[in-house]
């Protein structure tokens, strides 16, 4: 019996998260969604107190990343996160507005799994979205183990 998949969501913006969060919903993902607003406080959960990454092995995790964040580059919580050995299979979905074409393949070459440009356009964001959550209900996510 596998695990169910957390969502961990690293937006800032707020009216993002809601758009993300309802729309994930909408097209029939019930996953529990812990949203953070911050680097340091998605780092600090997902890395735990000491840094190792332990408190979530064994748990299913997927990883909605913004990387404009207001502390901390989005680049650097994908490499801590790929780096550590607990995380490290966590699919990372970017999800952000920059669509610069060495940022893209940074992302990849750190092991991201998708990158997504947000449309500007609301109706097209809710659309895309939809439609991760619809990628989100049949994609197989591997447990935190190492």
């Amino acid at each position: 019996m596998s695990t169910p998949v957390t969502i961990i969501m690293i937006e800032d913006d707020e009216g993002h998260a809601r758009l993300i969060e309802r729309n994930i919903r909408r097209s029939g993902v019930n996953n529990e969604i812990r949203p953070f607003r911050n680097g340091t406080d998605a780092i600090n959960y997902l890395l735990g107190v000491d840094g190792s990454g332990l408190p979530h092995k064994g748990e299913t995790l997927l990883i909605l990343l913004d990387l404009n964040l207001p502390d901390m580059s989005g680049i650097d919580i994908l490499r801590q996160v790929k780096e550590n050995k607990y995380l490290k299979y966590a699919p990372v979905v970017v999800l952000t507005t920059t669509d610069d074409s060495q940022e893209i393949k940074r992302c990849y070459e750190l092991g991201c799994s998708v990158y997504i440009t947000k449309p500007v356009n609301y109706e097209s964001f809710a659309h895309a979205i939809r439609q991760l959550g619809l990628f989100f209900s049949i994609i197989q996510v591997p447990q935190a183990n190492p």
